[in-house]
């Protein structure tokens, strides 16, 4: 539920950024340097997010940094000029980082003790809520709602979730001493800094088709407010069913193959999507974006929580 609720608060903002884009009159320059506020508040976030998980456990600090995340798609349709809006994006890049650093080391840590492969299905519900937040984001853009309404309501929604959900999370115990160490960057292992750059990619590629895919429908294509949203639902709706199967396909292909395959028909649907002249037909490369990237993260982030040094360092 906590990856749902992640991806409905992020497919909820992305729906509505060309709205948001029209009525503020931002260029698509000054529109890219707000996002670009996002971003800077998840970087200078994520190494505060693994300190709380350290220092709380990834159960609250997951469950906290939740409720911060629905709470924080407000603010942003209450922007009336680019600064506001970026002060307002910098905010919810940041606990969005938190969020996603906290719920991905719950998952790791329920993986370790369910003893079986879960991740890439918990990356699936992230997609799910995507979908469902891009569908209901471009309903609403069609009919005319407000981004206040809308983000105002998806906010409770999902405040109403975490808080029935919070008490069936895993209690993990953690050894609190950790709380005085740090691991150096000399001891850092080689496959780390490896799988890093690889989720680096992906997120980047994945950060281009949340922030821009409306836009670039909407402005390049000519599509109305409600298709235009539709081009992340698909993007996750196909990403959600390959999530829901990658621990099958990469049980078949190995964790290699696929993230190389994962690659290559991602890098194909996208240039296959830039190649048309019509939203629809632009769609299929849309979900074949979404099917190839939706496995690599997944394998990533569980590869990284079961990398032996750190995990070592981690327990010791």
């Amino acid at each position: 539920m906590l990856f749902f609720v992640h991806g409905l608060v992020t497919a909820t903002w992305v729906s509505r950024i060309p709205t948001i884009q029209a009525a503020l009159r931002l260029n698509n320059g000054v529109l890219g340097l707000t996002l670009l506020s996002g971003a800077v508040g998840a970087v200078s976030t994520i190494p505060f997010a693994g300190w709380l998980v350290t220092r709380y456990g990834s159960r609250r600090a997951s469950a906290a940094s939740s409720i911060a995340f629905g709470l924080a798609v407000v603010p942003p349709s209450l922007a009336n000029n680019a600064v506001a809006l970026s002060a307002a994006l910098l905010i919810y890049g940041a606990v969005a980082a938190a969020m996603d650093v906290s719920m991905n080391a719950h998952g790791v840590d329920v993986e370790k003790a369910m003893r079986r492969p879960t991740m890439s299905r918990f990356h699936g519900m992230f997609s799910l809520g995507g979908m469902a937040g891009a569908s209901i984001g471009g309903f609403a853009a069609a009919h005319g709602a407000t981004p206040l309404l809308h983000f105002a309501t998806a906010a409770l929604i999902c405040l109403v979730a975490v808080l029935i959900v919070r008490p069936m999370l895993l209690d993990v115990r953690e050894d609190r001493g950790l709380t005085s160490h740090r691991l150096p960057l000399r001891d850092i292992p080689r496959v780390l800094w490896a799988l890093s750059a690889i989720g680096f990619c992906i997120l980047l590629s994945e950060g281009a088709m949340a922030d821009w895919s409306a836009v670039y429908l909407k402005q390049v294509l000519k599509a109305g407010p409600g298709i235009a949203a539709a081009g992340y639902a698909v993007f996750s709706a196909a990403m959600a069913i390959f999530r829901l199967l990658g621990d099958l396909i990469t049980s078949q292909l190995g964790p290699l193959r696929t993230v190389r395959a994962g690659s290559l028909v991602a890098a194909c649907g996208l240039f296959s999507a830039l190649c048309m002249t019509r939203p629809a037909f632009a769609m299929p490369g849309f979900a074949a974006a979404g099917a190839g990237f939706s496995v690599i993260i997944p394998l990533v982030f569980g590869s990284g929580g079961r990398v032996g040094k750190a995990a070592a360092f981690r327990n010791e």
